[in-house]
Formats: structure tokens, sequence, C-alpha cells
């Protein structure tokens, strides 16, 4: 959450209104924040768990290391574990499908949190909305890079057509939700 807030502080202030706003505004934001990391990682649960699977978060000193430095840094990096997999029979589409869980579930909130920013009239609850829709978009994204341990190696691994319309999806809601928020203009 204190990544989130770290974030948030920075650009609020482009938001016309007092201090005290401005902080409500960064911890409403640091709270969707930690929701959405949080729901990427229940999903991973919930799919494992669908396929038989024993899975549990497990904190990692070096993810949550990484983490605490985020918090000053301009670097956001949030790690501070993953969901553990572990079962009888473990194969490249059962841990494809469980991977591409999390950023699936980030790019439907994205979907939903964007068209809500879209369609209201108030400015502050379009920025939440909007800027919500961008963190989940981005995490989906980030995620779904080919790479490592993350998601989307695994995904790659598994499937490289879901892979590339996971990835072109969550890539052109980044775009878009950033232009919702105001993050980058044309």
């Amino acid at each position: 959450m204190a990544v989130g807030i770290s974030i948030t502080l920075g650009i609020t202030t482009d938001i016309p209104s007092d201090f005290t706003t401005q902080l409500t505004i960064a911890l409403i934001m640091a709270a969707i924040f930690t929701a959405s990391f949080l729901t990427h990682e229940i999903a991973h649960k919930i799919a494992a768990q669908r396929y038989g699977l024993w899975a549990e978060f497990h904190l990692t000193l070096g993810g949550a290391m990484l983490t605490l430095v985020s918090i000053i840094s301009p670097l956001k990096l949030i790690s501070p574990g993953a969901v553990m997999i572990s079962g009888s029979f473990v194969d490249k589409k059962i841990m494809g499908k469980t991977a591409i869980a999390g950023p699936t579930t980030n790019i439907i909130l994205a979907v939903i949190l964007g068209t809500i920013a879209l369609y209201t009239t108030n400015p502050t609850i379009t920025f939440i909305t909007g800027y919500s829709a961008f963190i989940n978009a981005f995490l989906a994204t980030f995620n779904l890079i080919p790479f490592g341990i993350i998601d989307g190696y695994k995904i790659f691994t598994w499937n490289k057509l879901a892979w590339a319309l996971a990835f072109t999806t969550a890539v052109a809601l980044t775009i878009l939700t950033a232009m919702i928020s105001g993050l980058i203009t044309i």
C-alpha cells in the first residue's frame, strides 16, 4: 500500500483541491493499487485450486525488499511474494492457464474502471477510476512479459496465441487507459 501512496501522492497534485482531499485520493488509490495486486494473486490461487493443486501465497525476502525500495525509488515494482503452486501433476497447460488468470483479472478490472472513467462527469471520480484502470492494465502488461518467472513466460510456453492475445489486449488497454487518465495525450 505504501508503494501505491508513493505513486499517487505525486499525481494527485494535478487535481485542484486542498491537501486533505489530495491525501484522501492518494489513500483511495493506494487501496485500489493494493486490491489490484491481491486480486491478481487470488485469481492464480483460485485457478490452481480448480485443477486440484495446492496453492498458497508466500512472502519472499527478495521480493519484499524490492517492494520496500520501490516506496522511495522512482521505479515502482511490487513483488512481495507470489502464489506458490504444487501438486501431483502440473504440466505446461495447467501452469499456463493458472498463470493467465492473474493478468486476465487485471484486464477485466481495467475495462470496468476505464468504462466508469469514460462515463462519469465528476473529475475526481474520472481521475480515480481512470488511473486505477491504467494501474490494472499496466499490471497485466508487465506480468505478461515472457521472461523469467513471471506469468508471461509460463503462458508463452503453454500457448503462444493465448499469450499474444492477452499481451496485445493489455498493451492496448495500457495506452488507452493512460489517455483516459490524462497520463498521455495525443
